[in-house]
């Protein structure tokens, strides 16, 4: 191999590694991180914070039981452990762990033990899921600051990494499908989208995030 040869060898070899750690920086830049909390009807937390600049996508499922990719039936019948929750993915970039966590406890009524707003039960209860020791720290400080803005005991618990099992298709973005449905509790031959909005209203989650945080609740309206 002649000498010219050699240095188009170098010259190749020195491109390629310059253009993967291009690509290794332009993928860190453009990384994806998740936070997986629990904040009552999965519908619910999936609407609120896909309307949050720099959340990519937020996928409802289960979390915290013991028994391997449960049903929604079996959640809501009890006996699972699960809860019904909600993984947010988001860009780091954009919005911080620190603002989707202080976001949360707004969105919710953190000092309720028994399930949210209408909905009874275990699987219904607020919680987070820190995954590693720095989401721990900013989960327990938002409960901090949420608890002296409320004058409140606030009951939400801060849980290790739990394994995440995403619901059926069937309840993913349902607060925005078009999809009819034949027979509803709020309704006949209803969209989605519009059963969710009623659900919602009768369910009383806006009314009593209001009522709690006030101006400070960043979905209710």
């Amino acid at each position: 191999m002649g000498f010219a040869t050699n240095m188009r060898m170098i010259a190749l070899s020195a491109a390629i590694g310059l253009g993967l750690a291009a690509q290794a920086t332009t993928a860190k830049a453009a990384g994806t991180e998740t936070l997986l909390v629990a904040g009552g009807c999965f519908w619910c937390v999936e609407a609120d914070f896909e309307s949050v600049k720099g959340v990519k996508e937020v996928v409802s499922g289960f979390a915290g039981g013991s028994v391997k990719n449960p049903t929604y039936k079996q959640v809501v019948a009890g006996g699972t452990g699960h809860y019904e929750a909600a993984q947010i993915q988001y860009d780091p970039a954009v919005v911080s762990a620190d603002q989707l966590l202080s976001m949360f406890f707004r969105s919710v009524d953190p000092t309720d033990a028994g399930g949210q707003f209408c909905d009874r039960g275990d699987s219904y209860r607020t919680a987070i899921f820190a995954d590693g020791n720095g989401q721990k720290a900013a989960a327990e400080k938002a409960k901090a600051d949420a608890q002296a803005a409320l004058g409140k005991n606030v009951v939400t618990p801060i849980l290790g990494k739990a394994a995440f099992y995403p619901a059926d298709a069937y309840h993913q973005d349902y607060y925005k499908s078009d999809e009819r449905l034949a027979f509803t509790s709020v309704g006949l031959g209803v969209k989605k989208s519009v059963a969710y909005k009623r659900y919602r209203n009768g369910c009383g989650r806006d009314q009593r995030v209001k009522q709690l945080w006030g101006s400070a609740a960043p979905f209710a309206k």
